[in-house]
């Protein structure tokens, strides 16, 4: 865990963030008191994101046949 304070935070904004990027924890401190963390985000991985967006295009209509015929009609129409 490395510690910055507020003035560190204000002139060295880009480097700390890099820090935190790179997966350190740091703890923002104002007259020595601990007041906030900067941490790396958790990225979710992509098998992860789609079985969350299951539900969501389970609401879609289900096409029969090939999406790409489909597509080419539509455009033809205009």
């Amino acid at each position: 865990m490395r510690k910055a304070t507020i003035r560190d935070l204000h002139l060295r904004t880009g480097a700390i963030v890099q820090q935190a990027a790179e997966g350190h924890v740091i703890v923002i401190e104002k007259r020595d008191v601990p007041i906030a963390e900067l941490r790396p985000l958790e990225r979710p991985s992509p098998a992860k994101v789609f079985r969350e967006l299951e539900p969501f295009l389970a609401k879609f209509q289900k096409l029969k046949g090939d999406s790409g015929e489909f597509i080419s009609k539509s455009r033809q129409r205009g």
